[in-house]
């Protein structure tokens, strides 16, 4: 290793180890499962909104947004980017804080899976473990996406070989997270936030002085046919555009839709202990969220500047995504300060990764060990033996997780969309029926889960690949159809008792 990569290496393991001492520290705070899976509804309006957006953005702000910039232009990342930012602030504004007071009012439930049992009152439990199934469906190759990326990371930047360094990542992210449970999420995910913000700014600001100026980077995205459009993508390949049309766009946009069903990120709302508070928490989520995409989608278009200056090597498919790590790697080799700084900008890297695999490891143990564990299979178990499986399950998942991850050539972007759309269309309208209409019953928010979970799988493998009008984002069409199905189920079948009506206009 030269003196360069060896202070990198340094800084970075210093911010491993800030992580896991976080984690240690939450852990005494940690009485019970309410505690570990939720931080005993205590977080503050800032912690809340942004550990909220660093879960959400994981990997995927920091090198799947520009990897794509970096290939096809703005178009992609651009309508993407706009669906994602008014899906945040319409999330934050609608459900927030019924979601807090819902949750708490319904049996004061800490998963999303016990919300919708105990909202529809259902006895049989069968919400409660096709939810769990579900998120365990798309969290595990989601996690395993995170933990691929910590590998890409660590593999490209030190030569090292990419399964041993994934698997010390996962360690890392499995330590803390075991340890302080949702609380150490969530503290981390705040700082994280901190780092990545401060990453994306130097990576911009270094990309464009290497570049030549903003008016080089900008001279060559305009020499590029469609690069700058919003309504057509340039395809590398060839050196042409492809026009895009409204259904294209509309595909994109439907990204926003997401948001109604992230577990990781419904669990905030339900967490902070002000709900009075919570219209500070979304003015600075949605601000961070769109001012992060736009930076990602500009250093997109900067590495590219950066490639035809000569500093980088042209980047091709899932290389597109590593532009960051090529990016700061030039930057180090500018001084002891600017190995310090690029430091900075790898941790962000690793922030961005770790703040959405420990959210997800967090939502995937909670299914299993509190909803099928504990309300499917009735275990009587104490808090002590609780909180063990709890651990223990975050371990279990993490190895499966790691399994899948094996793959170094995996795409971080590719898993990261299937699964927001399994999310999206599984969770997101049983979540925005429950919370909005109270003639909806249990009946069919479960035909509205499976049917969203499966036409995401029926739409992506069989529909998509005829091509044409039908190839456009799976959430689109799953989301409709689930609404579709809780529609039509709830009204052919029995309205709720009055007690649950009662419940619902009361929150």
């Amino acid at each position: 290793m030269t003196s360069q990569t060896i202070g990198l290496f340094i800084v970075m393991v210093i911010y491993l180890v800030a992580m896991i001492l976080i984690g240690v520290y939450c852990s005494k705070k940690n009485n019970d499962t309410s505690d570990f899976y939720l931080g005993g509804r205590k977080l503050g309006p800032l912690v809340t909104a942004m550990s909220a957006e660093a879960s959400d953005m994981s990997s995927w702000l920091l090198m799947g947004l520009p990897g794509v910039a970096y290939l096809s232009g703005v178009a992609d990342a651009g309508w993407t980017a706009i669906g994602l930012g008014i899906g945040t602030y319409i999330n934050w504004l609608l459900i927030a804080k019924r979601l807090r007071r819902y949750s708490a009012k319904a049996n004061n439930s800490i998963t999303i899976p016990s919300f919708f049992a105990n909202r529809y009152r259902d006895k049989s439990r069968t919400l409660v473990g096709i939810s769990a199934i579900i998120i365990v469906i798309f969290f595990i190759p989601y996690t395993a996406s995170g933990f691929a990326a910590c590998g890409k990371l660590f593999s490209t930047l030190f030569g090292i070989e990419y399964v041993p360094v994934m698997i010390i990542s996962a360690i890392v992210i499995v330590a803390y997270t075991a340890l302080g449970g949702f609380l150490a999420a969530s503290t981390t995910d705040f700082i994280q936030s901190i780092i990545m913000t401060i990453a994306l700014i130097i990576v911009l600001v270094f990309g464009i002085h290497v570049a030549g100026g903003f008016d080089a980077v900008m001279d060559n995205a305009h020499n590029l046919k469609g690069y700058l459009s919003m309504f057509s993508s340039h395809v590398p390949d060839t050196g042409e555009s492809v026009t895009y049309g409204g259904l294209t766009i509309f595909s994109k946009l439907a990204w926003g839709l997401g948001y109604f069903g992230m577990p990781h990120i419904l669990l905030r709302f339900m967490a902070i202990e002000d709900d009075n508070k919570l219209k500070l928490s979304r003015r600075v989520a949605s601000v961070w969220v769109v001012i992060s995409m736009i930076i990602a989608v500009l250093i997109g278009i900067v590495g590219l500047g950066m490639t035809k200056a000569g500093a980088i090597n042209t980047l091709t498919g899932s290389e597109s995504e590593t532009i960051i790590i090529k990016i700061a790697t030039l930057l180090s080799q500018n001084g002891i300060i600017a190995v310090i700084f690029a430091g900075v900008i790898l941790s962000g890297i690793l922030a961005s990764t770790m703040s959405t695999a420990d959210s997800q490891l967090l939502a995937a143990s909670s299914s299993v060990s509190q909803n099928i564990l504990e309300d499917v299979f009735h275990l009587k178990i104490s808090s002590k033996m609780s909180m063990l499986f709890a651990r223990l399950t975050v371990i279990i998942i993490a190895v499966i997780g790691v399994f899948i991850a094996r793959n170094p050539d995996s795409s971080v972007f590719s898993i990261v969309s299937f699964a927001w759309a399994g999310f999206g269309a599984a969770f997101g309208p049983v979540m925005l029926f429950a919370l909005f209409w109270k003639r909806s019953n249990r009946n069919g928010a479960l035909a509205g889960m499976i049917v969203g979970g499966a036409m995401v799988f029926i739409w992506k493998y069989l529909i998509a690949p005829i091509g044409g009008i039908w190839n456009i984002y799976e959430l689109l069409p799953a989301f409709i159809a689930a609404c579709a199905a809780i529609i039509i189920v709830s009204l052919l079948t029995k309205a709720p008792d009055k007690e649950i009506v009662e419940e619902f206009e009361s929150v």
